[in-house]
């Protein structure tokens, strides 16, 4: 992968679904505006490109097709969001927050497709400044999900995210950058955390 040699910072947020990685995104987002810093909050997979669109449209089960194919349509959406959104926002020095990149990749798509596979097709991408996971237990966050009342979908299921979890714990052991945080602390205390590494 690509080093950020931009003017700005790329951030980025991963976890198992109900991990928590969306609200502490968005928290640390207010966070650096009130500092008066321009600031890209975005999301994979977008729901702007064609093959963000496609990949909803599998992740709530209305069509199927095979994992490395939903895999290409990943990286063919996160390519498109490099381009067209994070990349320009770093050239103007802004600190862009994905809630999710290439590290989802490599734990979700992990399940079923080789991840020498996954790391060759994401091989030219960028790579974050700051990665941050948020570690919480597989049934702790079935159950955020189901609390949410909107329904349990492809990727959220227990038996899926204990793999997911599985793959999340070789991923932080490999990428020693990976900053591991408590996911399972009050909401409030984990942006402190977070706010931490940027007030050194």
């Amino acid at each position: 992968m690509q080093k950020n040699l931009y003017g700005g910072k790329f951030i980025v947020f991963e976890g198992l679904d109900g991990s928590g990685q969306s609200t502490q995104a968005k928290l640390l987002a207010e966070y650096f505006k009130k500092q008066g810093r321009e600031v890209l909050l975005t999301k994979e997979p977008t729901k702007s490109t064609l093959a963000g669109k496609k990949i909803q449209i599998i992740l709530n089960e209305k069509e199927k097709i095979k994992p490395i194919q939903l895999q290409e349509l990943f990286a063919q959406d996160r390519r498109e969001h490099l381009e067209k959104e994070i990349i320009p926002a770093l050239k103007k020095g802004k600190i862009v927050i994905s809630d999710r990149y290439f590290f989802s990749t490599l734990a979700f798509g992990g399940i079923n497709v080789p991840v020498a596979k996954l790391e060759k097709i994401n091989a030219d991408f960028l790579y974050p400044d700051k990665i941050f996971f948020l570690k919480v237990a597989p049934a702790e966050c079935v159950r955020r999900i189901v609390k949410r009342g909107e329904g349990v979908k492809f990727f959220e299921k227990l038996d899926k995210l204990k793999k997911v979890s599985n793959n999340y714990k070789k991923i932080c052991s490999r990428f020693p950058d990976v900053e591991v945080i408590d996911g399972e602390e009050k909401i409030e205390r984990i942006h402190q955390i977070i706010r931490l590494f940027f007030n050194k």
